[in-house]
């Protein structure tokens, strides 16, 4: 197994600011490189949390643009995404990953969470007791989509523009996830890596079969794309390669239990050069107590916010080339 070598991160992320493109890495107020570290869950009159009222303890998340140009790349959490009827709220957490410009990106930001509240809902009012998370999620990301094929300011940026999606719902009960595209979400379960969702590479053998059955081609140009175009086979937007490449996202579901300790939830610009499992292994360090890092003066975060920055310094250092979004769910207390 792959293991974590704190020399490989020896310097602090301003060590990384070599050229004017990561120049912003410096401060974390910059536009290049943002973080929000979520408050911790307020404690009872014992003086402890209780893990039972809320989905998750903390999180925390960074966007880093690393060593490209422009920052496609974002996030968007939200608690308690249902507003109505369901005793057991659920917390929303997403990761977009653009790419042909930020604009479909920063679409999903500001509404997909939105439609998602409205569709749970909409499923309350119709009087079901049991969301079927499938259909949920499927219909909001078909409705995202139609926006983003309406919204003029996106289609001003052209056709060639598009973003993926990964969205993890957690409730007390269970943890439901929707991917489209090659963002990736994962949870530490009792020391192991579990992988939530799966990639959407075109060379992946069913991905490539739908995309050929509709008349497509994969072609291997500089790694494999679709019609040499696209290394990703879903997406949200990319109206010019449809309809090969879909919105349609794989949606899993699963039971919370006692072993739950955290999620990574993030864009290829760190899986791309970070293991599952080296991946979980930091962050169960950072959660532990046993990993610190140094940060910019002012800093100050919860032990999820460290555990994401640290995850995307080590992407950095690892020599990942492109943005870089984190985010670190803790799902109970460190032992």
């Amino acid at each position: 197994m792959e293991s974590f070598k704190p020399q490989e991160i020896d310097c602090p992320l301003v060590n990384y600011c070599r050229n004017k493109r990561q120049r912003a890495i410096r401060e974390l107020a910059s536009f290049d490189v943002t973080m929000i570290s979520d408050v911790k869950r307020s404690k009872d009159d014992a003086g402890t949390v209780n893990p039972h009222n809320y989905a998750c303890l903390s999180h925390g998340e960074i966007s880093v643009i690393g060593r490209r140009r422009t920052m496609e790349d974002t996030v968007k959490v939200v608690a308690g995404v249902a507003r109505e009827g369901y005793v057991n709220k659920f917390d929303f957490f997403s990761v977009y990953d653009g790419h042909g410009g930020a604009a479909v990106a920063n679409a999903c930001r500001d509404r997909l969470h939105q439609l998602l509240a409205n569709e749970i809902d909409q499923v309350w009012r119709d009087g079901d007791k049991v969301l079927d998370w499938q259909k949920v999620m499927s219909s909001c990301f078909t409705k995202m989509e139609q926006e983003v094929a309406e919204n003029t300011m996106v289609l001003a940026s052209g056709e060639m523009i598009g973003s993926t999606a990964v969205v993890v719902v957690v409730g007390r009960v269970e943890v439901a996830v929707a991917n489209c595209g090659d963002s990736r979400a994962v949870m530490g379960r009792g020391g192991v890596a579990l992988q939530l969702s799966r990639d959407h590479k075109p060379d992946r053998p069913d991905e490539r079969e739908r995309i050929e059955a509709a008349g497509g081609r994969i072609i291997n140009w500089n790694g494999n794309r679709v019609l040499g175009v696209l290394a990703t086979s879903r997406s949200i937007g990319d109206f010019y390669l449809k309809p090969y490449v879909i919105c349609e996202p794989e949606v899993t579901v699963f039971d919370r239990t006692e072993s739950d300790e955290f999620l990574i939830i993030a864009s290829d610009g760190l899986w791309d050069v970070v293991s599952n499992e080296l991946g979980c292994e930091v962050v169960r360090r950072c959660l532990d107590g046993q990993t610190t890092m140094r940060f910019p003066d002012g800093f100050v975060g919860s032990c999820a916010a460290q555990a994401a920055a640290l995850l995307a310094e080590l992407a950095l250092a690892r020599g990942s080339r492109d943005n870089i979004s984190v985010i670190v769910v803790q799902l109970k207390t460190a032992d």
